[in-house]
Order: structure tokens, then C-alpha cells, then sequence
């Protein structure tokens, strides 16, 4: 079994609070390496606190387990810290199909970000209202949009 079955296989590990998507895709695995016979899943949290993270660390082992490997370390990599900008271009599709925009790319320029217009995901108007700096979750505030009359999330760039 090739380092690549493995990635293949973890993209099917989705992500617990957006489960359109999966932990490749949001940029929160990073790297799969074989070190002396075991396997090291090393894993970028969206947020060192993520209160997923025990439920994505065992839906990693339970996927490689079902694929017949037993020896899994996965490791939390917190530095460099994660960024929204790892998010691939089908996780963005996939996150603005379920109603929730998704994060602008910054590449490291959160002041020019934090500024600019958020795109509603229903009707792909500008025209939105930012109403809450906080969501459901903390990676996400609320929006309204002023021309189609929807509420939305948007994911937080970070």
C-alpha cells in the first residue's frame, strides 16, 4: 500500500463540523509519512482549542484501521498555524453549495480581507450585512444578505 492509497483514503475522513468536506481538503492534514513501520497522520487544527479534534484524530485511525493498518500516530502540528487559505477550491464549492460562504484567500493580508465585501452564497450578491462577528462556531459570523433577504455564515478567514 502506497503513501498515495493512504491520502486517497483519508480524503474520505470529513470534517465533523462541515461534513461536505473532508480533513485533506480543509488543509488540516498535512503530511502522511511511514517512520519505522508506522504511519504519521500530521494534522493542522483550524484552531489549537478545536473541540474536534479527539473526534478527528479517531476517525483518522478508524479509516486507516478499516484499510488494515493498526500502527497510527497522529501527530498535531501547530506551527506553522493554519490558515484558511489551505482550504482547497472543491472544499470552497462545497461549503458555498451548503449555504455558507466560504473564506476569502488572504495570503497573509487579514486587513485588506477583513474589509472586503462578503459574497452571500445563495445569490452571489455583495450586498451583505455583517450581524455578528460570531457564529455557531467560533471560525464563523453571521451575515445577511440586503439583496435576496438571507442569513448566512461565513467561515472566518484566518
Amino acid at each position: 500500500m502506497s503513501l498515495q492509497d493512504i491520502w486517497r483514503a483519508l480524503d474520505d475522513v470529513v470534517d465533523p463540523e462541515i461534513p461536505v468536506v473532508s480533513l485533506v481538503e480543509m488543509g488540516i492534514i498535512r503530511d502522511v509519512m511511514e517512520v519505522g513501520g508506522r504511519i504519521v497522520v500530521k494534522m493542522t487544527p483550524t484552531f489549537a482549542g478545536c473541540p474536534a479534534l479527539e473526534v478527528m484524530e479517531s476517525d483518522i485511525r478508524a479509516r486507516l484501521e478499516k484499510m488494515g493498518i493498526d500502527l497510527v500516530d497522529v501527530v498535531r502540528a501547530l506551527d506553522p498555524p493554519w490558515t484558511s487559505d489551505w482550504i482547497s477550491e472543491s472544499a470552497r464549492r462545497k461549503i458555498k453549495q451548503i449555504g455558507l460562504a466560504p473564506p476569502q484567500v488572504h495570503g497573509g493580508d487579514f486587513i485588506n480581507v477583513l474589509d472586503a465585501p462578503v459574497t452571500c452564497p445563495y445569490c452571489d450578491s455583495f450586498n451583505t450585512t455583517l450581524k455578528n462577528s460570531f457564529g455557531s462556531t467560533p471560525c464563523r459570523m453571521i451575515y445577511y444578505c440586503n439583496n435576496c433577504s438571507q442569513p448566512f455564515e461565513q467561515f472566518r478567514p484566518l
